[in-house]
């Protein structure tokens, strides 16, 4: 056995005797290949089940490696909820056996975004209270100027004791345009002209993080170091992705670029404000853009537009003009900051129009009305950038309950670019320490009809219907558009007495809590239901599908990736929508059994699975529970598990 792989297994005795734990097969595989690989500087995807206990699976052997090596290791995830757990209960508790086994003690440090720190700058009134510089969608929520007063004076009040000035550490926490009164983007930060930059949170967060042998980041913060011109994250070695299924499509976003009238006149408002420059010109030339997106479609852009082209060099040259005039601006240093900062986000999104069209998704959107008025640009491809520039040499480790699809690594590995970087890869499913099998029924209603566009059809609704009154509640509907949800909704409330919770009724976080305390309730929504939703015991005993949820085939990064995949000699259908609607399943089949004592059913309304060749893929990926497709059997399994429920 390897010298890594040994100090590895012997820490993670040390953490599990810590813990109280037991030992887990897949988490012993999980720190073994994990070591193994860190070691070869190679690449490795494992796909761990619920329950394995992944986090201490690759912070054993990441931290034994900072230990003997001295590098900084890098964890990404792509939720508030992991990174929290991370920093406050698993780490800490690897940190713990270290310190009894090695007489060492690791420094953990978390980097996130500049906004999500306090500005004492700005609480102090130094900034503008006009919102964020650079909101670029006039679509903020309607707040009573009362409650968002409330709320800016606790954040005041917070201010004077905070010792981290970080947004997550507030509790009860406020809203997003609360929020924006007393923090700035990273554009916005006056840097060393600021007054109170010895005290700024934000710095203190960074000079923190390059001190750290242990930092923990998002995705979005990653992406930025992948695809930007220079470093944002401290110099480190070794790289685990967390909730990696996530991860191109966070990159992908962060990565989005916006250009519309409106975002041109607040740049300018900013110039003469801060500057006194003169900017009617760049004005004009947001309202001949304005006047350009007015009849496009919304949607993708497969061809510029000649007279689109024409006014991006108009405002490529309004920008140039402006910027010019900056440097002769008398100004001061702070003023000059901020009238920058308007600039390099118009520029940002010039810098990315001049590139190559065919690595660029361009779309139009109409926001209030009928009429596009904003472009967006976003990279058509990411796995370059992961692959070339995030991982390349290092030892990186990608890991997630969903990482095999239809049975293969392949469709992962390409997407987040380990097909791209020169270090040879593998992947290895650990698997999971419960028993789908045993714990749980996968119901196929195969005698229904194909589902169609309208929402969720009437034989579709009897069946949901049926299967809720059998279950007597317990049930989480992930539907694969709204108006199916609300259709669910509708036929539960009207005709049940069962509790029914819909997604937007409150904020998720609540419904999650109400529907976890109470074990006859309905939790009810679309695709934000999919992912992260973690309740155990029987208050989740039904997970009903409604129908396979392929992207829309208008939506613009899905057509340009699948016009894309047909070029390149492959199936747009299969490259893009089915590996897409195959994760999402597996997915939301993954919230039924989070514990080894969870019963169940997931029934799955879309018989397509059966009929269709495609349907193969998609089981493939899914967890392997019994499966049926006998609606009696089904019943009286549900019937069984709600006189469980009441007998408790």
């Amino acid at each position: 056995m390897p010298e890594s792989t040994h100090h590895a297994r012997e820490l993670l005795d040390r953490v599990i005797e810590t813990m109280g734990g037991a030992r887990r097969e897949g988490q012993r595989i999980m720190v073994e290949q994990i070591a193994e690989a860190i070691t070869d500087q190679a690449h490795l995807l494992v796909q761990a089940g619920t329950g394995t206990g992944k986090s201490i699976g690759y912070l054993v052997p990441l931290l034994d490696h900072c230990r003997r090596s001295g590098e900084r290791g890098l964890v990404s995830t792509a939720t508030l909820a992991l990174q929290r757990q991370i920093l406050i209960k698993d780490a800490p508790a690897v940190i713990e056996a270290m310190a009894d086994l090695h007489m060492w003690r690791p420094k953990l440090a978390v980097f996130k975004g500049w906004s999500n720190y306090l500005c004492l700058h700005r609480v102090h009134g130094s900034y503008p209270g006009e919102g964020t510089l650079f909101d670029t969608l006039d679509s903020i929520e309607s707040k009573g100027p009362s409650t968002l007063g409330e709320e800016v004076v606790r954040l005041r009040e917070w201010a004077k004791t905070t010792h981290t000035g970080d947004r997550d550490d507030l509790v009860p926490g406020v809203s997003d345009r609360a929020w924006r009164q007393v923090s700035v983007s990273k554009r916005e930060c006056v840097g060393r002209t600021c007054p109170m930059i010895e005290e700024c949170f934000a710095q203190a967060a960074r000079l923190d993080a390059s001190e750290a042998d242990l930092v923990v980041t998002n995705h979005s913060l990653f992406g930025i170091q992948c695809t930007g011109e220079s470093d944002i994250l401290p110099s480190f070695g070794p790289v685990v992705i967390d909730e990696a299924h996530e991860l191109a499509d966070r990159v992908r976003d962060q990565s989005t670029l916006l250009m519309s009238a409106s975002i041109l006149a607040r740049i300018a408002r900013t110039l003469r404000a801060r500057t006194k420059i003169e900017v009617e010109e760049l004005e004009e030339a947001g309202e001949e853009l304005a006047a350009v997106l007015a009849p496009l479609p919304a949607g993708l852009i497969e061809e510029r537009p000649a007279v689109l082209r024409e006014v991006m060099l108009r405002i490529d040259e309004m920008i140039r003009r402006a910027a010019s005039a900056l440097l002769d601006s008398r100004a001061d240093a702070a003023d000059k900051t901020l009238a920058r900062a308007a600039l390099d986000e118009a520029r940002a999104f010039l810098d990315a129009w001049s590139k190559d069209p065919a690595q660029m998704i361009l779309s139009a959107s109409a926001l209030q009305g009928e009429e596009s008025e904003l472009l967006s640009l976003s990279p058509l491809d990411v796995a370059s950038a992961l692959g070339m520039r995030g991982f390349h040499e290092r030892a990186a480790i990608l890991t997630s309950a969903t990482l095999s699809l239809g049975g293969s690594f392949d469709a992962m590995a390409r997407e987040c670019g380990f097909m791209l970087s020169p270090t040879r890869w593998k992947g290895i499913d650990v698997g999971t320490p419960f028993d789908p099998a045993s714990q749980a029924i996968m119901y196929i209603a195969e005698d229904l009809p194909d589902p169609g566009m309208g929402g969720l059809g009437e034989e579709a609704q009897e069946r949901f219907l049926e299967l809720a009154v059998a279950s007597g509640g317990g049930v989480l509907g992930l539907f694969s558009s709204w108006k199916a949800a609300q259709m669910g909704a509708q036929v539960l409330r009207e005709r049940t007495d069962l509790t029914v919770y819909m997604q937007g009724d409150e904020t998720l976080s609540a419904l999650v809590d109400r529907f976890r305390q109470e074990e006859d309730s309905c939790l009810l929504g679309t695709l934000s239901l999919w992912q992260g939703v973690d309740v155990v015991g029987p208050s989740c005993r039904l997970v009903v599908i409604d129908r396979i949820p392929f992207p829309h085939r208008e939506d613009p990064v899905v057509k340009a990736r699948s016009l894309d995949a047909h070029k390149r000699g492959f199936s747009g259908f299969q490259t893009v929508s089915l590996t897409r609607a195959a994760l999402l399943m597996a997915q939301g089949a993954g919230r039924l059994l989070r514990s080894d004592t969870d019963r169940g059913v997931v029934a799955l309304l879309d018989r397509r699975l059966l009929t269709k060749s495609y349907g193969r893929f998609i089981l493939r990926s899914l967890p392997q529970m019994w499966p049926t497709t006998d609606r009696e059997v089904v019943r009286a399994a549900l019937g069984r598990l709600s006189d469980g429920v009441k007998r408790q």
